[in-house]
């Protein structure tokens, strides 16, 4: 089941619409040095399922360790909006905090993938689910 989204940077600078491959169901969070660091929850689109519509002359690309891997992000607000995927080319990993109506607690859980150990590597999978309870008072 695909669903489609507006999207866009914190700044608004970078505004793309987005259809999910399969909607909610590929949530996640990984844990390589970059991912863990810039703490996103992930989901999954296309190639064919993302257009920018505004600001594509402020989206920065960033590569690091192998390179095949594209991560994009605004060069005035510096937020990660998607990345080209390294263990699957013919995807984006979509950062849902710049889905319209969408936050990152909104998933009470969620998988947590080996990036350290990368599928395309002979590792990865899932090690963990990652829970988000809201306090009660």
């Amino acid at each position: 089941m695909s669903k489609k989204f507006l999207a866009s940077c914190h700044c608004g600078s970078v505004r793309f619409s987005v259809e999910l491959s399969d909607s909610f169901n590929t949530v996640r969070r990984c844990n390589c040095s970059f991912c863990s660091m810039r703490g996103a929850v992930a989901v999954s689109a296309e190639l064919s399922g993302i257009q920018v519509l505004d600001g594509k002359e402020y989206l920065t690309e960033y590569r690091f360790n192998t390179k095949q891997a594209a991560h994009y992000f605004c060069s005035k607000c510096g937020i990660y909006t998607f990345h080209q995927r390294r263990s699957n080319p013919k995807q984006f990993g979509i950062n849902v905090a710049c889905l319209e109506g969408v936050s990152p607690f909104d998933f009470e859980s969620m998988n947590v993938m080996d990036g350290i150990n990368h599928p395309s590597d002979g590792g990865g999978g899932i090690i963990g689910v990652l829970t988000y309870r809201k306090a009660t008072s």
